[in-house]
């Protein structure tokens, strides 16, 4: 198995996890204010990465190397973009704010186009993208997940759609300044300073008084930690590798919505598949197999792997 193989199952299995999240969100919104669960989440997520990171003179040493990017990744992953993400979340029901989030794969694309000069939009790309995105409209019209209510979800589309253009260009600066810190270092470093911060900021603005929570709640916030802890730092490992670039790479979360409407339909009551949805998901489905399978084939005909 080659390089560009391994790193498509390991942006597979990331997106898996990802597509988890949404819901989970949902149900520990329904316990605890945004940012006071976004901090806990953050919080346990970097110290669960801790123990996997170097000896404690070597973490020293990145985290003085490399200070600009993981404040650069600390202002815009963690702070702007989930504080962005959990207050959307908050204002949308769960299926549309999943399908705004969809859209990431294109502004990720504008987002290095624009930055990298090497990560240009090809044709191949756009059918892609397009395609893609075709295929999140029909999951949604299948789910009914496109009727925007009230300027209070239109509020909420906005600011997921901020929190995209923000983790957006997080991943192209990854990609492009993290050579010689380890992603384990970069995950733990931001996520729990991240944590920190988003909780102190809770304080003032959502009040302390929390009351008892049910197992639920602690089980979904351990779990929401997991996939922070583990996607992310796959996810920068990722985007450290040479060849591989941060456009192509986020084509793969167009499976996040895919994923997410099959739990769906397993987990929430009522929910079931709809023609359209079936419709999309062979869409999405088909655009990266095809692109994935013209990829192999250049790469055979320049005689090159990547």
């Amino acid at each position: 198995m080659d390089r560009k193989d391994n790193t498509v199952i390991w942006a597979i299995l990331a997106c898996l996890l990802w597509s988890t999240v949404y819901a989970g969100v949902k149900i520990g919104l329904q316990y605890d204010s945004p940012l006071h669960f976004a901090g806990l989440r953050f919080i346990i997520s970097g110290i669960m990465i801790l123990p996997f990171t170097v000896r404690p003179a070597a973490f020293v040493s990145m985290v003085s190397q490399h200070g600009k990017l993981i404040l650069w990744v600390l202002l815009l992953q963690i702070l702007t973009n989930y504080i962005l993400f959990y207050y959307g979340m908050n204002l949308v029901p769960g299926a549309l704010g999943a399908v705004i989030v969809g859209s990431q794969p294109l502004i990720t694309a504008l987002v290095a186009a624009w930055m990298h000069e090497d990560d240009k939009l090809t044709r191949r790309k756009m059918i892609t993208i397009f395609l893609g995105i075709s295929g999140v409209i029909l999951i949604s019209a299948g789910r009914q997940a496109l009727r925007i209510g009230s300027i209070t979800e239109l509020l909420g589309v906005v600011m997921i759609l901020g929190a995209n253009i923000a983790t957006a260009t997080s991943n192209v600066m990854v990609s492009v300044r993290s050579r010689g810190i380890n992603p384990f270092v970069l995950n733990s470093t931001t996520f729990f300073t991240g944590g920190i911060i988003i909780f102190l900021l809770s304080i003032p603005l959502e009040g302390t008084y929390r009351g008892p929570k049910p197992s639920e709640y602690w089980l979904v916030l351990a779990w929401l930690a997991f996939v922070s802890a583990f996607a992310f730092s796959i996810w920068y490992k990722l985007l450290q590798r040479p060849r591989v670039k941060v456009s192509e790479l986020n084509l793969w979360k167009f499976i996040i919505p895919v994923v997410g409407a099959v739990l769906s339909w397993i987990l929430v009551p009522g929910e079931k598949p709809e023609w359209l949805t079936i419709a999309g998901m062979v869409i999405i489905t088909s655009s990266l197999i095809g692109f994935y399978k013209n990829g192999k084939k250049l790469a055979v005909r320049s005689g090159t792997s990547s």
